[in-house]
């Protein structure tokens, strides 16, 4: 059973959807279809593209949703809220439609990332679990997937559960990290409910509990022959740290048949400390023995210790991972798009000062273009829901902003980016295994240009809207409906 089905979160709503559904309620609306769109402006760190992650969660959440009749007391006791409309939460149930980009996959500010169709009520019921789901985890899986693309191949683990906000971040924020790319976590329940592999070793304290270094190595060896990994920073990582790390390879674990796993810093010059470290080992014949570094790390650091020659084979990246230090809010929205109309869905748009801020209406598709020819992804293509697309070029794509920019993709591919997830209320598609979700990840990041996956002034990846949609847009700006 996974952390979230333990607890039923209905109510973790902002108190202005449940006032908001209550007036919906009494003016009759409440049943009226409505398509809202989640979806974001900036990537964080300014980085070329995100990772999408917290689906799995959303549908338990979805699935689960019902007022309990402690819930239904809670809102009495507020006393705004009106009998009909508590009688109705008693029998609440999700009803609608929701389509939503797969874990995994890289996306792009403006697009839809998960798309809500349902009664009015319904849709805005869960707009905080959408926004907060999706926000958290694709934040960790985005910024995981900059300090891997970093480390060029070298392991990263995950080892920030004592420094995520709450318990919950230090769990599912594990899960995301290990779709955004790393090998695993130090959070052990991450590892028993969702299958993200842990892995740890010993702390400070280890060592200094014994009255000497090499006696709490000696101890450590004797417990995990077969996974030593030895902490040698506790005092000097040169003069006592390697010396009786090497000592007691040779006393304890090679007399058993056994090779030492690693070694561990923690602290202190990494590139400087790991070289030395690299060439005593390998004199004492040890060029087996990984060399594991951590310290509050981020992409920043690991790629500047990779250029200065830093012989780290394993990094543990802690706090700047699991809370995205450096850009710590995904600012995705949730926006309603249309609105049912004698069968048919009108388009609704917001307008603001800020050109960033008004929205793309229309209940609409996301359409990715690969070329045949080595399959880069080239374009995102923003649709009206029933528009009739191709499914390869040549098609011609112009900037929403600059139209008078086009191009034709003449050997592409054209694929949907979205799932349909829920209909009429059912769940009709199974998550992935979480392993499946990360090889899925790295084989999408891998059909981005490097120019996109630049850390400094990536290259923009276009996401362009149809001729269709670019109309309906600014055909309600015209209206200027203020």
């Amino acid at each position: 059973m996974n952390w979230s089905n333990n607890r039923n979160l209905t109510m973790l709503v902002d108190f202005y959807e449940l006032t908001m559904s209550n007036g919906y309620f009494e003016q009759g609306c409440g049943d009226r279809m409505t398509v809202f769109d989640m979806f974001f402006r900036k990537i964080p760190d300014e980085g070329g593209f995100a990772i999408c992650a917290g689906l799995e969660q959303l549908i338990e959440y979805v699935k689960n949703l019902h007022f309990t009749e402690e819930d239904v007391d809670y809102l009495r006791s507020k006393k705004i809220f009106s009998e009909k409309f508590l009688q109705y939460l008693r029998n609440f149930h999700f009803s609608g439609d929701v389509w939503a980009m797969r874990e995994g996959t890289p996306m792009f500010p403006g697009e839809p990332v998960v798309t809500v169709v349902a009664p009015a009520i319904e849709a805005q019921l869960i707009e905080t679990m959408v926004l907060l789901t999706v926000n958290f985890q694709s934040l960790v899986a985005t910024k995981a997937n900059r300090i891997v693309r970093a480390a060029q191949g070298r392991s990263v683990f995950e080892f920030g559960s004592r420094r995520a906000q709450s318990y919950d971040a230090a769990i599912l924020g594990a899960r995301a990290a290990f779709i955004g790319g790393c090998d695993g976590t130090a959070c052990a329940i991450a590892d028993r409910e969702y299958e993200v592999p842990a892995m740890g070793t010993m702390a400070h304290s280890w060592v200094q509990l014994f009255d000497s270094e090499y006696e709490a190595f000696k101890k450590y060896a004797e417990v995990y022959p077969d996974s030593c990994t030895l902490l040698v920073d506790t005092y000097s990582v040169l003069k006592s740290g390697i010396p009786n790390a090497i000592k007691c390879f040779d006393e304890v674990l090679k007399p058993m048949g056994c090779r030492p796993k690693g070694v561990r810093i923690d602290s202190g010059d990494i590139a400087y400390l790991s070289k030395r470290m690299r060439k005593m080992l390998d004199d004492a014949g040890y060029p087996d023995c990984k060399i594991v570094a951590s310290n509050s790390l981020d992409e920043y650091l690991i790629r500047d210790l990779i250029l200065q020659g830093a012989v780290v084979d394993t990094f543990g990246v802690g706090e700047n991972l699991i809370t995205s230090k450096s850009d710590p809010v995904f600012g995705g929205v949730y926006k309603l798009v249309a609105v049912e109309e004698d069968g048919k869905f009108q388009p609704r748009i917001k307008i603001s000062e800020t050109v960033e801020k008004i929205t793309t209406p229309n209940f609409k598709k996301v359409y990715r273009l690969y070329k045949k020819d080595g399959g880069q992804a080239v374009a995102d293509y923003v649709t009206l829901f029933d528009e009739q697309v191709p499914t390869e070029g040549p098609i011609t794509l112009f900037d929403p902003l600059e139209t008078w920019k086009t191009k034709t993709f003449e050997d592409v591919e054209i694929r949907p980016v979205m799932v349909h997830v829920f209909e009429k209320g059912k769940c009709i598609y199974e998550s992935p295994k979480l392993s499946e979700i990360r090889n899925y990840c790295i084989q999408q990041v891998n059909t981005l240009w490097d120019e996109v996956k630049r850390f400094e002034n990536p290259h923009r990846y276009y996401v362009d809207l149809s001729e269709a949609c670019w109309n309906s847009k600014h055909m309600l700006l015209s209206q200027k409906q203020f």
